[in-house]
């Protein structure tokens, strides 16, 4: 018989992982004890080597659903005494300095759903019904250690039989921080104009308003959600008039995979990820509609499953299969947390009900997105189910970043982890702002990382968060790093995948060049000392600014213009709000070279959008685009090559070859071949770029990168040019993953 020390790392704490050891320890008759230690557990074992070997397999294989074991370090543990008597769980130790946190929220669990589901179960029908195995973790923690003090369930006092539970290591919810019962945890309220009403009726009389294609609000585990029938126009319409929201797509919460697989196609690696306890909204390709004005011009849908027990019991009373599930707050404002901030729904008619619940919640935390290209899995938006669980790479000194200003989230990095907080928004509004400071504040306190050596931001000087880092810089004394927003993108490539170099295709709408023009279309050589832009897309004046990017007609007028060709001013007015005198006034501006220059992918791919007659105005991020890739999928390739001006591709014989067979070609086929000139174009550039550096991986980042048919297209040319293809996998491509790249370059400035 022999003493061994196991310390097991990764994600061990809070997820029931020392009652999970004690349970296996006594079913294998192994003596010693179980406890946490900083930012592992450790385990002492007396057992012969067999026996331990055995142990070790099944603590890997068997570990609790929320746990993940990154690694087994097997010491001698020398200088012990006599052999064990028993196997115990020894109280956690925290005195030592942690970087561990609390895992994510997760959806609830199959045993607490048919505990849920039994009329002779204390808790059936209980809303919030949890184990150490589900539900919500990061969005109620005040403070480390997860324990029940620090959380927002402490003014929930345990009744006897939760207590019994809570202390016993062979049930399931031993140790569980969030374990409640109808007894003696949270309970649940619905508001309207008619009372209050409180328990099963409330589920009830809410569900009884959405089958009425009224709008309800509803609590979630980060915040509220706005609900109404998913089959109804009329719901759906007037939720778009209450919100402003005039085409943006909603999300749907489906019953189950069943009734998700009657309107979209669903495949063996989408059904995982929509069946995982991270339960995100996953973009689907559409099988047929429900109601149209879900989602106006998109082939997709964004697609969820119930993740909380208040989900389910709401479907219990629902005769229909889907809901509408999109957050409560304003655009570009955080999502809606606190009961206060819905007294204003109600009353202004937004909504028509409230259900809504008496625990608190600590942290606000949006739906994460998700969607395959192929079998690739790319997070959109990593949110709620992700956060704040680590990245785990091979980093240096503690550092901070901030993101941009659209799409943000913040990160911190400590030695080989990066956290990234859950979804922002667009910083540009200081309740935003504020909101990225609270979390990031909030994280630093969860990980107990704090001595930052550094600070990362974009290069843009007047975007929100660039003036936030500059303010933190000089008040506590840390280095600034203003980081090229592209070259950003291509180092969270870098990072992700352990490369010193790539050559990386950046696309998205706009980022600050070093040259102070608006960049989107990059071919860059990145290294762990800088980067050298090799190539991009032809440059264009974006008149008016912003509103080129609004009215995406002016990018046609700009591009046309640049081709030399005289502009159809028949078709042209279509796409201008004011008409053809708002033209002429555009037009006036190219003539004397009046605008901003842009190489942005994402213009050229609205331009398009809008010369075919898809999109003539953005009213949410990235609009034209998506519209264009919708019809783009439905298209065959035309074979038009790529036409380049040095280290530019030509863009304007692009538009100019588009626009001369507008009547004699299918649009569909159109939209394809446009994406595929530029996907192809870049990747041929990049790829010759990579053979003259000598450099073996190309990677592809930035918010285009969601697009399928060019990444499809681009991922073809690079692996037959027998070069490696690289795409983000654990940090969003577009502005979401922004700051990881940005803590990146501080990493290697350090």
């Amino acid at each position: 018989m022999e003493r061994a020390r196991l310390q097991i790392e990764g994600t061990v704490q809070g997820v029931g992982f020392r009652p999970f050891v004690y349970r296996l320890a006594k079913s294998m008759d192994v003596k010693g004890y179980v406890k946490n230690r900083g930012n592992f557990v450790e385990v002492c074992v007396d057992c012969d080597e067999s026996t331990l070997n055995e142990f070790i397999k099944r603590i890997k294989e068997e570990a609790p659903p929320l746990s993940h074991v990154r690694g087994v370090i097997v010491r001698p543990a020398h200088g012990a005494g006599e052999e064990y008597a028993d196997f115990h769980i020894v109280k956690s130790d925290y005195a030592e300095k942690s970087d561990s946190v609390v895992p994510p929220d997760s959806a609830v669990c199959d045993d607490c759903l048919r505990e849920l589901n039994d009329p002779a179960n204390r808790r059936n029908g209980y809303f919030f019904i949890t184990c150490t195995n589900c539900g919500p973790r990061f969005t109620i923690v005040h403070t480390p250690p997860f324990d029940r003090e620090r959380t927002t369930m402490d003014p929930f006092r345990m009744c006897p039989e939760c207590e019994k539970e809570y202390t016993d290591p062979m049930d399931r919810r031993y140790h569980a921080q969030t374990i409640a019962c109808p007894k003696c945890g949270p309970e649940i309220f619905y508001i309207d104009d008619r009372g209050k009403s409180q328990g099963r009726e409330a589920i009830e009389r809410c569900a009884d308003l959405i089958e009425r294609d009224c709008t309800v609000a509803i609590k979630g585990y980060g915040g509220y959600h706005i609900s109404c029938s998913a089959s109804s126009d009329g719901a759906v319409k007037r939720l778009r008039y209450l919100f402003g929201r005039k085409y943006k797509p909603f999300a749907i919460m489906a019953r189950d995979l069943e009734s998700v697989r009657a309107f979209a196609f669903v495949n063996e690696e989408e059904e995982k990820e929509l069946l995982s306890y991270r339960r995100p909204i996953l973009l689907l390709k559409k099988k047929k509609d429900l109601s149209k004005q879900i989602a106006l011009g998109l082939h997709n849908l964004g697609v969820m499953l119930p993740y909380s027990p208040l989900h389910h019991l709401l479907f219990d009373f629902l005769k229909m299969e889907n809901i509408v599930m999109t957050s409560a707050n304003e655009t570009s404002y955080p999502i809606i947390k606190e009961e206060s901030e819905t007294g204003e729904l109600l009353s202004s008619g937004k909504v028509n009900g409230i259900l809504y619940y008496n625990r608190e919640i600590a942290n606000r935390c949006d739906d994460s997105v998700v969607k395959f290209i192929g079998n690739k899995k790319r997070l959109i938006r990593r949110s709620r189910g992700y956060v704040p669980t680590p990245i785990e790479l091979k980093m240096g000194e503690n550092s901070l970043a901030l993101g941009g200003e659209e799409n943000v989230a913040g990160c911190i990095m400590n030695y080989n982890k990066a956290f990234l907080t859950q979804h922002i928004g667009d910083c540009k509004n200081p309740e935003t702002l504020d909101f990225l400071i609270q979390t990031l504040e909030n994280l630093t306190t969860l990980t107990t990382i704090k001595d930052f050596k550094s600070i990362a931001c974009d290069l843009h000087p007047r975007f929100g968060t660039t003036k936030l880092a500059e303010r933190i810089s000089q008040e506590r004394g840390l280095e600034l790093y203003r980081v090229q927003h592209h070259y950003a993108h291509g180092l969270s490539l870098m990072a992700e995948h352990e490369r010193e170099e790539l050559i990386a295709i950046i696309c998205d709408g706009f980022g600050y060049g070093v040259d102070g023009d608006a960049w989107g279309g990059e071919i860059l050589y990145c290294r762990e000392d800088g980067f050298e832009r090799l190539g991009h897309l032809q440059e264009h004046l974006m008149v008016g600014g912003d509103l080129a990017t609004k009215y995406p007609m002016r990018m046609v007028a700009s591009i046309l213009h640049d081709s030399g060709l005289e502009l159809d001013k028949h078709l042209l007015p279509k796409g201008f709000p004011h008409g053809e005198k708002e033209m002429e006034i555009v037009l006036k501006q190219l003539e004397k070279g009046r605008g901003i220059k842009t190489t942005s992918c994402g213009r050229v791919l609205d331009a398009i959008s809008a010369l075919l007659g898809i999109c003539y105005e953005e009213t949410y991020e990235g609009e034209p685009a998506m519209r264009l890739e919708a019809i783009s999928l439905q298209g065959s390739d035309l074979g038009l090559e790529p036409k380049f001006r040095e280290d530019a591709l030509d863009t304007s014989h692009l538009l100019r070859w588009i626009a001369a067979r507008l009547d004699k070609e299918r649009r569909e086929d159109l939209a394809l071949t446009g994406e595929l000139y530029l996907a192809r174009g870049l990747a041929g550039m990049a790829c010759e770029k990579a053979r003259k550096e000598g450099v073996k991986a190309i990677g592809f980042s930035g918010g285009v990168a969601y697009n399928e048919p060019m990444s499809f297209a681009m991922e073809k040319t690079v692996k037959n040019n027998g070069l490696k293809f690289l795409v983000n996998r654990e940090v969003p491509s577009g502005d979401g993953g922004l700051s990881f790249g940005q803590c990146y370059y501080a990493h290697l400035r350090s």
